[in-house]
């Protein structure tokens, strides 16, 4: 049943195709009232309603995890049925100890991490492919530019906590379990992300408003060449 499943949940021909993005979804069919961790444990146990179910919950936000780290859209979308897959295979020995969303991110932790060493293993012996698609085209507004450039200079674990907290909206619990950190390190380390992101955008802030204000001077202020002559009266 398990080996089927694929098919049956990630073929386009069995759900409906929809367009993934950081979105949360619009479900193909109304929602349970269920928990996500009474759905895995009904899905191991050979429910394969609860299995596309919990799909349909969480498709958009593990695509949008990828969608943070990587550059290509493409390879995203892999990486994020990589990751149903695993929990397809790994669904009888699943046991509730955490959140299933701890659980889920997990996956797509080590999934994530294994693409960036093969990432890096092809870029070391192959060199880095010419057609890599440019990340801060993502987002072709100028403040949603500042933002992500910010976010890039922050230190490792205080950007992947940012960004778990922000984007994924996990608890600090959630984070702490995930990261393997004390929860009380999650939050001074997401306080500092904040501190330092907030001061790296607003020089960029500043100094943008300055840019337009002087060229908003210099189109209103004629230059010396331009200076319109004044008519006066001879006597």
């Amino acid at each position: 049943m398990q080996d089927a499943l694929p098919a049956l949940v990630l073929n386009s021909g069995a759900l409906k195709p929809t367009p993934m993005n950081d979105t949360p979804p619009t479900p193909a069919f109304p929602t349970s009232s269920a928990s996500d961790e009474h759905l895995m444990l009904a899905f191991s146990k050979g429910s394969a309603e609860s299995f596309n179910e919990l799909f349909l919950r969480h498709k958009q936000p593990v695509y949008g995890f990828f969608r943070r780290r990587t550059v290509d859209p493409h390879r995203d979308e892999e990486l994020s049925q990589e990751t149903f897959l695993v929990l397809l295979r790994a669904a009888n020995r699943y046991e509730p100890r955490a959140l299933f969303r701890t659980y889920l991110y997990a996956v797509a932790f080590k999934i994530l991490r294994a693409h960036r060493r093969k990432t890096a293993f092809r870029a070391t012996f192959f060199g880095h492919p010419s057609t890599i698609p440019d990340p801060v085209k993502q987002d072709a507004t100028e403040s949603g530019l500042w933002v992500r450039r910010a976010v890039e200079k922050l230190d490792r674990i205080d950007r992947e906590i940012l960004l778990l907290r922000e984007f994924e909206q996990l608890s600090y619990a959630e984070i702490a379990d995930l990261l393997e950190l004390p929860i009380n390190t999650v939050r001074s380390r997401l306080f500092r992300a904040r501190t330092a992101l907030r001061n790296l955008l607003e020089p960029s802030a500043v100094s943008a408003s300055n840019e337009t204000l002087q060229s908003a001077k210099q189109v209103a202020l004629p230059s010396a060449s331009q200076t319109i002559p004044q008519k006066g009266i001879r006597l």
